[in-house]
């Protein structure tokens, strides 16, 4: 069990930065920086983990148009492996325009979101994902993959993201088979109905031994078998652009649970990586080698 496994969908992300104004119909506007990267979500955790020296795979959907060239190209630069599930012409990636203002931006997307699998997805993601010390879950209909991953030994991990209709009746079956949610404070207070972010992690008790609530920039609140616990933030990091925060976090998290960390040292991993990605504008821009990883939580180990 050597690598981590995930499916989802790729985002290609189109970054106009400096821009003075959102045009109106009619005009045109010119800016002196842009850059096109991988999106957020899935792809980016495991693009994250890649560059931190584990060996990583996704069951996705790619096509023949310049932009799945480039997604292709940048998940093999950074240790992912891709298995393509599509089998259409079209353009199958989710593709978005970023416009970023000085504190604001605005968005035009291309895409469907996300991808509903048929059963021949389905047995093509066990298959690449058969033997994965951890497997990524994300909604979308591949539950019964990861029972099965799960039943062979797989640590499973789920990152829901945001949805109007987070509720443990919704999202139970895949925490059912999760070992570790990791909810951000929004995402925690929506499906558990509580107030509060500590009300929330223990409410999450129900479904997990060990609990992980983000914070936002303050840090996270767990708890393990010890009780309940509070993870700072990194003071050092200078929040430029919160893109990708998230799967960042989870990447460093993950990073600890492969090499078999303690549960508050996965989350201080998570908090580097995390705190990292937000430095940088993008989801993949900011992020830290395995040697600073591991210094910068040392570092804060100490604190």
């Amino acid at each position: 069990m050597s690598f981590i496994a995930g499916a989802g969908s790729t985002n290609v992300d189109l970054l106009y930065q400096n821009m003075p104004k959102i045009p109106e119909p009619g005009e045109e506007v010119f800016t002196d920086k842009f850059s096109l990267q991988l999106g957020g979500g899935l792809p980016a955790t495991l693009i994250n983990l890649g560059r931190l020296g584990i060996k990583t795979k996704i069951a996705t959907e790619l096509g023949s148009d310049m932009f799945s060239e480039f997604a292709k190209n940048e998940y093999e630069k950074n240790n992912v492996t891709p298995l393509n599930l599509y089998r259409g012409s079209d353009i199958p990636l989710n593709i978005t325009s970023a416009i970023i203002l000085k504190g604001d931006r605005s968005f035009v997307s291309y895409g469907k979101g996300t991808f509903e699998p048929d059963d021949r997805a389905c047995g093509e993601f066990y298959n690449l994902a058969k033997g994965a010390k951890i497997c990524l879950m994300s909604p979308g209909g591949f539950t019964e993959v990861y029972k099965k991953l799960k039943s062979e030994g797989t640590i499973t991990v789920l990152d829901t993201g945001w949805d109007d209709g987070l509720s443990f009746e919704k999202y139970g079956d895949l925490l059912e088979i999760a070992d570790y949610y990791t909810p951000n404070r929004k995402e925690a207070l929506k499906i558990t109905g509580c107030s509060s972010a500590e009300d929330a992690v223990y409410s999450l008790k129900r479904y997990f031994k060990n609990v992980v609530v983000k914070v936002d920039k303050d840090g996270c609140l767990g708890i393990d078998e010890n009780g309940l616990f509070f993870k700072k933030s990194i003071d050092e990091f200078v929040n430029v652009d919160s893109t990708g925060a998230g799967d960042a976090f989870l990447a460093g998290f993950c990073y600890g649970l492969f090499y078999d960390y303690s549960f508050r040292d996965c989350i201080a991993f998570g908090n580097v990586t995390g705190g990292k990605a937000v430095t940088k504008v993008g989801a993949l821009s900011g992020y830290v080698t395995e040697k600073e990883l591991i210094e910068y939580k040392n570092k804060y180990d100490e604190v």
